[in-house]
């Protein structure tokens, strides 16, 4: 059955790569992006949907609803949109954080909000963390304000499934290990990583696709290697 589908950061790296999963099987698909420059030069076929958004902005919530009219729900909801600043934590303004914040907490949070109303209990959100938001995982100097805004989110995670439980969607998070994503390349530009967006995106549509079946409120790691 065709599902309809809602992705942040959707204009490049692991995002743009589960887009295009999801419209090469035929799902209705909105992708979320700041730049959807590539987005918008895959082919115009009815199940796709592009919207440029910046989500560290309240009012870009509204335009969301207003892109699919149409929809009466939503299935699936992957909060992949990301921002990595790599700074000695001495470096780190209150703007870093507050932007990292805004993105990598604030914007899942408002995603969520304004879509649960369209969301069943067989809807899945799926929120992209990174293992080192895992308690007792390695940690890497210069990326404090990264890393807690993504435990943050893995904790959001754990206490929505709670709150969600008699009638809400089934919600996950996956805390990813080293992709070779530019957001990588940039903080680590010495750095090679073992797999390609492409390969963590169709483990991360298949789990969309199944993972609410066995899990909820789960934090899981998917990491074979963390820079």
């Amino acid at each position: 059955m065709s599902k309809r589908v809602i992705i942040t950061g959707a204009g490049r790296g692991i995002g743009y790569a589960l887009f295009k999963n999801f419209l090469d099987n035929r799902h209705e698909v909105l992708g979320i992006s700041r730049d959807i420059h590539h987005l918008s030069l895959l082919s115009d076929i009815p199940q796709k949907h592009i919207l440029s958004l910046d989500l560290t902005k309240i009012s870009s919530y509204e335009r969301i609803l207003e892109a699919i009219p149409h929809w009466d729900r939503v299935d699936i909801l992957i909060n992949n949109a990301g921002y990595l600043i790599r700074k000695p934590f001495k470096n780190l303004s209150d703007g870093d954080f507050e932007y990292s914040f805004s993105l990598n907490t604030l914007a899942p949070i408002r995603m969520i909000r304004i879509l649960t109303p369209l969301m069943s209990r067989s809807s899945h959100i799926v929120n992209i963390s990174t293992i080192g938001a895992v308690q007792g995982s390695k940690k890497f100097p210069g990326l404090a304000a990264y890393t807690t805004s993504k435990a943050a989110l893995c904790n959001l995670t754990e206490l929505l499934s709670e709150e969600f439980k008699s009638d809400g969607p089934i919600i996950n998070c996956l805390a990813l290990g080293s992709v070779q994503t530019e957001m990588l390349a940039q903080a680590f530009p010495n750095y090679k990583a073992s797999l390609i967006p492409e390969e963590i995106a169709d483990y991360i549509y298949r789990f969309s696709l199944e993972g609410q079946k066995f899990y909820n409120g789960k934090v899981l790691s998917v990491s074979i290697a963390t820079p």
